[in-house]
């Protein structure tokens, strides 16, 4: 593997964390206290074209490679404070535009993903039900055929974007005895007759990305807007879901790296029993560790884009990514809040935001007990 980045790589890293410092960080503070998400600031990202990076350019995307999109949002976590923007950026990209990218017919990706990349439209993923979040296959949610289309019945929760997006993908079964084979996934539009979506849910973090409840009564979707074929929602989920887990952390890299930087200039200035406190082994241990874990998180998440590239299987090491980034983001979150001390629980210094936002990441995607298991599961064991 070459660890250098290429001339165009660096060009693309270094203008987006421009891009992102000097665009998208006002009102965080505000705007995650009231829960607001950023129409303006998901249209800066869409112009900038990280809506696209993944898409084709045949279909308004930037056709950029895994290597390339992780840096891309690697650079974005690194310069923007808000968490909340970069999840619903990660929500979309990875859980609606890519199944759609792979499995959708060509009318369904002409009419569906130049919008979704220029940021004319908003899509959201609906898998999780009140009683299925890990065994995400344990639906309750049915499609039955109905002449030129079909009827959806049931409900999703935790739907990410849920309260602003303009196209939903949905699971459903076609038949409950069939098990994992009649699963589906639909394109349900907003305003189809028979759906609903429920009040804006409120979180513990990550709170200026909207996320809703989806309910479906007699709700008629055309055959069309079958996303792949009936019965290939297991291979439509699994493939998102193989994406998702690979890039949505890349992020947290970059916001590992600017928590480390933040807190090194923060040991050098503090002083405390007339020295600085970096001089405490307490202090500076806890930043060697905070740097340990942005350098091997950093080479686990290259060396998995590296593999994609080049066509490899990637379950194991897809699951070790998720699982190894997010809790490295956890813990890094919390000795940067310690090294601040008191200055760090403070709602102003907008470290205690990045502990709430960085809990997230071990439930998101497939909780972090899931990853050990499809790991130990490609052990082998």
């Amino acid at each position: 593997m070459d660890f250098d980045l290429t001339e165009e790589q660096r060009a693309l890293r270094d203008s987006i964390h421009e891009f992102a410092r000097r665009e998208l960080n006002d009102d965080v503070v505000e705007r995650d206290k009231s829960g607001t998400f950023s129409r303006e600031a998901w249209q800066k990202c869409a112009d900038m074209g990280l809506l696209g990076l993944p898409v084709p350019e045949e279909h308004g995307g930037a056709g950029a490679d895994a290597l390339t999109t992780i840096v891309a949002l690697e650079a974005l976590g690194r310069a923007c404070t808000d968490n909340g923007l970069i999840f619903s950026v990660n929500a979309q990209m990875w859980a609606c535009e890519t199944p759609i990218v792979r499995f959708g017919t060509e009318e369904q990706k002409r009419r569906w993903l130049p919008g979704l990349c220029d940021g004319s439209l908003i899509a959201a993923h609906g898998m999780s039900e009140p009683g299925s979040g890990s065994d995400a296959f344990s639906l309750g949610t049915t499609a039955r055929r109905d002449g030129d289309g079909y009827v959806l019945d049931g409900s999703k929760t935790f739907v990410t974007n849920a309260p602003e997006s303009d196209l939903f993908v949905v699971f459903a079964t076609i038949d409950k005895e069939l098990g994992f084979a009649g699963v589906t996934a639909f394109l349900v539009e907003q305003g189809t007759p028979g759906l609903t979506v429920g009040k804006p849910l409120s979180k513990m973090g990550l709170r200026t990305s909207p996320m809703g409840e989806l309910f479906f009564e007699g709700c008629e979707v055309p055959v069309e807007n079958v996303l792949g074929k009936p019965g290939q929602g297991m291979l439509v989920f699994d493939s998102s879901m193989s994406w998702e887990r690979s890039c949505i952390l890349a992020s947290t890299v970059g916001g590992m790296e600017r928590q480390l930087e933040r807190s090194l200039a923060y040991a050098r200035e503090r002083r405390q029993f007339g020295q600085p406190i970096g001089s405490f082994q307490a202090v500076s241990h806890r930043l060697v560790d905070m740097k340990l874990r942005l350098d091997t998180a950093r080479l686990l998440l290259y060396r998995l884009g590296w593999l994609l590239d080049r066509g490899e299987p990637a379950t194991l090491e897809s699951a070790l990514v998720k699982l190894y980034l997010s809790e490295c983001y956890v813990r890094s979150s919390l000795d940067a809040l310690q090294v601040h001390g008191g200055y760090g629980y403070m709602t102003e210094y907008e470290l205690e935001r990045d502990v709430r936002d960085a809990i997230g990441s071990r439930l998101y995607s497939g909780t972090s007990e899931l990853q050990y298991e499809v790991a130990a599961k490609n052990l082998g064991l």
